[in-house]
């Protein structure tokens, strides 16, 4: 066929062509993530189906316009004047698979230069990508054939009109409503730390702290940062999101020198979280030894977990992150991606855990269905395990921590994905676990403590929780099983908080996630 349209004519091809591929795109990722749900035995009936599709179209569609707008017009614009230079036939074909490869391109791109290891869900299979190029080629032939009528319908000069139908607007979230916060004042420890990440104290008064990038830093009893690192620690992967996560001084210290270290393990190819035990020397690890490793290896640098625990019969909690990509593998027992694990300190499994005697069933899993725990704390005067977890966009939790039970993901949450896809149509379903408390939009939990300290009396048992894209500490009230996000604190930091620790001397101490990250303290203010 030969283009007989004019310039009019091919913007309203163009135009009727993009949202054909935007719809087609949005409809063929949500079916993916269904997909993905029904093969771990998760029931979608019709009625959810289309209104999960109907939703993603509203909420994804915005999303997918844009990477998909980018690469339609580069490939119609590129296709076109090759075929016009090179005198060449075929016009459907070539716009097809010029559209396709463009898509590829912008997928691979977008892939690269965004934090998730994978932005589009459905990308995540040959399957996905392979279904969502062959949209763009249905939008690309479209866009050929349409070009090589005599005329078009008015109708379709008014076709970038059918995009509202598309983008919908987001419905907006009031802002949580501070309480009146104590009297406190918040005073520098040290400076100079790269991207902290955890705290811990030592008898003596001094603390370790670690940096994500792998060094492990010593602070006095008298507030000072030691030159220099510990050295001795294991091999560990330092990148994105991966690298030493936490430290964690034994309950029976004093007597044996042990501390613990949960960390990123292996290449980007093929890595793990890691746990490892050793006796803390003067100004080194000494007896250094593996005592935990994540299976399998996962491709990738994002949702690792790290944050551990020690429970009064002297057993490790150890959390972990689904590895982003990954996601379904939250449900599946037999591996430890998306869990909550417990181990004994020499890292063999307690007889009393709850998959013990299951054969498909990892020994060391204590509670399944996370996404990426960052937050735990075992309180004693309790006797109760509470951790957070992040949501995509919303959808963070705090749970009470139960031996073997399901905490649903990916098959309920309150979020949405970072490209506004709905990544399940539940937030509710048969034997999984609800939160305590849900946070959306998404502070970006990290750090957690239940204060019992005597210095802030009125905020005793209260949880204070990290919020890194929220710059802030929450407050949160938890009374008889009930949580309340109560007050928002430390704003005036302006702050990534990663950790939130109570101190020996009754203290709040907060770090910093940044290049030159601190240690600070918050006291009553005099």
């Amino acid at each position: 066929m030969t283009n007989v349209v004019g310039f009019k004519g091919r913007l309203a091809a163009f135009a009727i062509a993009f949202v054909a591929g935007v719809v087609l795109g949005t409809v063929v990722q949500t079916q993916f993530n269904l997909l993905a749900l029904q093969q771990l035995g998760v029931e979608i009936g019709a009625g959810v189906r289309l209104s999960t599709t109907v939703d993603d179209l509203r909420q994804f569609g915005p999303f997918y316009a844009a990477v998909f707008g980018v690469s339609f017009m580069l490939s119609t614009l590129v296709t076109g004047l090759l075929l016009k230079v090179l005198g060449l036939g075929h016009r459907a074909l070539f716009h097809a698979f010029g559209a396709a490869v463009a898509l590829w391109v912008t997928f691979t791109l977008v892939d690269a230069l965004t934090p998730p290891p994978t932005l589009i869900a459905a990308t995540r299979t040959l399957a996905g990508v392979g279904a969502l190029l062959m949209t763009a080629a249905c939008a690309g032939g479209l866009y050929a054939r349409l070009t090589a009528l005599r005329g078009l319908p008015r109708a379709g000069y008014n076709t970038f009109a059918a995009l509202a139908l598309v983008t919908g607007l987001a419905v907006p979230v009031d802002e949580l409503r501070a309480q009146p916060a104590a009297s406190y004042q918040v005073q520098e420890v040290v400076a100079g730390l790269e991207h902290p990440w955890s705290l811990a104290f030592l008898p003596d008064g001094g603390a370790l702290v670690t940096e994500r990038p792998g060094r492990l830093r010593r602070i006095t009893a008298a507030g000072e940062l030691v030159p220099g690192e510990v050295s001795g620690l294991p091999k560990v992967f330092s990148s994105g999101q991966a690298g030493l996560f936490e430290v964690l001084i034994s309950e029976d210290f004093a007597s044996s020198g042990l501390v613990f270290l949960s960390y990123a393990c292996g290449v980007e190819s093929a890595n793990h979280l890691c746990v490892a035990r050793a006796k803390l020397g003067e100004d080194r690890l000494e007896n250094v030894e593996e005592i935990f490793r994540a299976l399998p290896g996962k491709k990738g640098d994002a949702h690792y977990g790290g944050r551990m625990a020690q429970l009064p019969d002297a057993s490790l909690i150890i959390t972990l992150g689904d590895g982003f990509d990954y996601r379904e593998q939250a449900q599946i027992l037999g591996n430890h991606l998306g869990s909550i694990v417990r181990i004994g300190t020499d890292g063999v499994a307690p007889e009393d855990n709850p998959f013990i005697d299951s054969p498909d069933a990892r020994p060391e899993v204590f509670s399944y269905g996370h996404r990426n725990v960052q937050g735990l704390v075992y309180d004693p005067v309790e006797q109760l395990l509470i951790s957070h977890e992040h949501g995509p966009r919303g959808g963070d939790e705090i749970n009470v921590l139960r031996p073997g039970q399901n905490y649903g993901w990916p098959v309920i949450t309150y979020g949405l994905d970072y490209t506004g896809a709905r990544i399940t149509p539940f937030t509710e379903y048969p034997n999984m676990e609800q939160p305590l408390l849900q946070w959306t939009p998404s502070i970006a939990p990290s750090g957690m403590t239940r204060y019992r300290g005597e210095l802030f009396p009125e905020w005793r048992g209260d949880l204070f929780v990290g919020a890194l894209a929220d710059r802030s500490v929450r407050r949160v009230e938890f009374v008889d099983g009930e949580a309340e996000d109560v007050e928002t604190l430390f704003k005036e930091l302006k702050a990534r908080i990663r950790d939130v620790i109570t101190g020996p001397d009754g203290a709040l101490y907060l770090l910093t996630d940044e290049s030159d990250g601190r240690v600070l303290r918050v006291s009553p203010k005099r």
